[in-house]
């Protein structure tokens, strides 16, 4: 099977975004390392995703974490990621790093800290407003770690009296996305722990507000690609965050450990209308690279979307619906292998070389110097890494 017109004109629109804290140190709870080239200031973590935009031509946005990427004036800092090609998407909003935060945040129990959370999102608002981004995405830390040492219920409440607020100073054209986490830091109950309770809490807010999913963000075993559907279904899937994981919240490449999972999501999204021309479904990427190189780190990322993405546009749907009607399962299950296991990298090279980018991204970025360049010019200064 090879990708035809119709399958290239709808890949042509997709735009993966990517984040901005991809580009600095991270790590895990043990150890952060320090690698030569990386970023000091968001400007240098945009110029970095501007490098990834240029040899993929898949990822024109870039999200910002605030307080982590602010900066005097966005206004200036918008105008800045414009001259290289990108736009400033997502507003991350940050509720799980100040000591106030110990015990909640949009849930806590003093109603001075949930003010203090409250008005944390509406500066993110203000920062949307003079970047011209679309979405604030909110994950909690909230939770507990004992039984009894929290009011459950008591929090649900709270928690929508909070996004209440928070919605209501949305822009015509903003958006709110709930990003939802079965564990960690909460390790008894966390107050968004699936896209259930995501779902409940946006739904009661209005049309507005959306459901992110996170595909690292579940127990061992869960269907995601059910989770994808029902959302879909239900018109509230607003966004993806991007990784892999091969235990729990690993922060890994896209695809890295279970490529068939990456395109049996693409397959529901594809099937649901996730990528139709006016899909609400915004595609991002949330990882951490700590032992490989950030940037190309992010090249393989999107283009493992993009991959996955060509592969479930040539699933055979009629005669998928066909089979199933039928309740041929072996026909059914082939037609979807078959799409599953045909190599689109070939097509793809060649679609990448009619809009001008190069055939192979990860070898253009190799041979362009920018990796030296930074290495040589970044030096002294705070490197940028969680938090910063």
């Amino acid at each position: 099977m090879a990708l035809d017109k119709a399958t290239l004109d709808i890949l042509a629109r997709q735009e993966i975004e990517v984040p901005s804290w991809a580009y600095g140190n991270s790590g895990t709870r043990f150890k952060v390392f320090s690698t030569p080239g990386t970023p000091r200031t968001v400007q240098e973590k945009i110029s970095d995703a501007a490098r990834v935009h240029k040899h993929t031509g898949l990822a024109p946005i870039v999200a910002l974490h605030y307080p982590w990427d602010k900066v005097d004036d966005f206004g200036e800092l918008r105008s800045y990621a414009e001259d290289l090609g990108v736009s400033l998407g997502t507003i991350n909003s940050n509720t799980f790093q100040d000591d106030v935060y110990k015990f909640g945040s949009l849930t806590h129990s003093d109603p001075k800290v949930r003010r203090q959370a409250i008005d944390h999102h509406l500066e993110c608002i203000e920062v949307m407003n003079a970047t011209g981004s679309r979405d604030l995405k909110i994950w909690l830390a909230d939770g507990s770690n004992y039984p009894g040492q929290a009011n459950i219920r008591a929090r649900q409440d709270w928690l929508h009296e909070s996004l209440s607020e928070i919605y209501a100073q949305l822009g015509a054209d903003q958006r709110l996305v709930l990003e939802y986490k079965f564990f960690e830091p909460a390790f008894y109950h966390t107050d968004v722990p699936d896209w259930g309770t995501s779902y409940v809490q946006v739904q009661a807010l209005g049309e507005k507000a959306m459901v992110c999913l996170d595909t690292g963000h579940h127990a061992p075993g869960t269907n995601i690609e059910f989770i994808v559907a029902q959302l879909l279904r239900l018109g509230k899937l607003g966004s993806f965050d991007f990784n892999s994981r091969f235990y729990a919240d690993d922060d890994l490449i896209v695809g890295a450990a279970d490529p068939f999972q990456l395109f049996r999501i693409m397959y529901e999204v594809v099937a649901n209308g996730g990528m139709d021309e006016d899909t609400p479904v915004a595609f991002m990427l949330d990882q951490c690279h700590n032992i490989e190189n950030k940037i190309l780190g992010q090249i393989r990322s999107v283009l493992n979307v993009q991959e996955m993405s060509a592969r479930a546009l040539l699933v055979d749907r009629d005669a998928l619906d066909a089979a199933q009607r039928d309740g041929d399962v072996l026909t059914a299950n082939a037609i979807f292998m078959d799409a599953f296991y045909t190599d689109v990298r070939a097509d793809l090279a060649e679609w990448r070389e009619s809009r001008g980018l190069p055939t192979d991204p990860t070898k253009a970025y190799l041979e362009s110097g920018y990796q030296e360049k930074i290495e040589a010019d970044r030096v002294g200064g705070q490197q940028a890494g969680w938090g910063a």
